[in-house]
């Protein structure tokens, strides 16, 4: 569109409003709305450069997209975590949604998963800051629901609250479905 002198004051307005409303993002929050509504959805993968805390990445978008909730998965490789999270979208696509202790076939070659609900208090300010943050630009109150997809030993298949599941397992996945880890 091009604005010369027969721009019609309602055409201005417009024109003032979009230029208004994209000022007041920054360029990463850009980014996050123009993949999400291109894809979806949006993979984030956060790293500790120093290697204490285990890598992890999580869902920005199911909840606008898919009305469900928003996911985050610990310890592995990036693209094994993105692969994992698309594969959930796809699946809440199709009308599945999760629930606490809930299988999920499909994400891991040879093993299920299991999705907790997390519930600790730094989730939303430690973890999933971004999908926070959609969340409350896209006019909702009080935080996201997420869940925590949790994955077993590829040795022994236990899962990080059965007895006898391995120390890096339990370590590499901290405990977002209980209040203090």
């Amino acid at each position: 569109m091009r604005i010369g002198k027969n721009t019609n004051r309602y055409e201005m307005r417009r024109i003032r409003k979009l230029f208004t409303s994209l000022k007041k993002y920054s360029d990463q929050e850009r980014d996050i709305l123009s993949t999400v509504e291109q894809y979806g959805w949006l993979f984030r993968f956060v790293f500790d450069a120093d290697g204490e805390d285990p890598d992890f990445g999580y869902s920005v978008g199911f909840t606008k997209s898919l009305d469900a909730p928003e996911f985050i998965v610990f310890g592995l490789q990036k693209d094994l975590m993105h692969h994992m999270l698309g594969e959930v979208y796809h699946q809440m696509e199709s009308g599945r949604r999760p629930e606490d202790g809930m299988q999920w076939d499909d994400l891991l070659e040879g093993f299920q998963c299991i999705s907790r609900k997390a519930i600790r208090r730094d989730l939303h300010t430690k973890y999933t800051t971004a999908a926070d943050w959609l969340w409350r630009d896209s006019g909702n109150k009080g935080e996201p629901e997420v869940y925590q997809l949790v994955w077993p030993g590829a040795q022994q298949g236990l899962f990080p609250w059965e007895e006898g599941c391995q120390k890096n397992v339990i370590d590499l996945q901290p405990h977002l479905w209980d209040q203090l880890d």
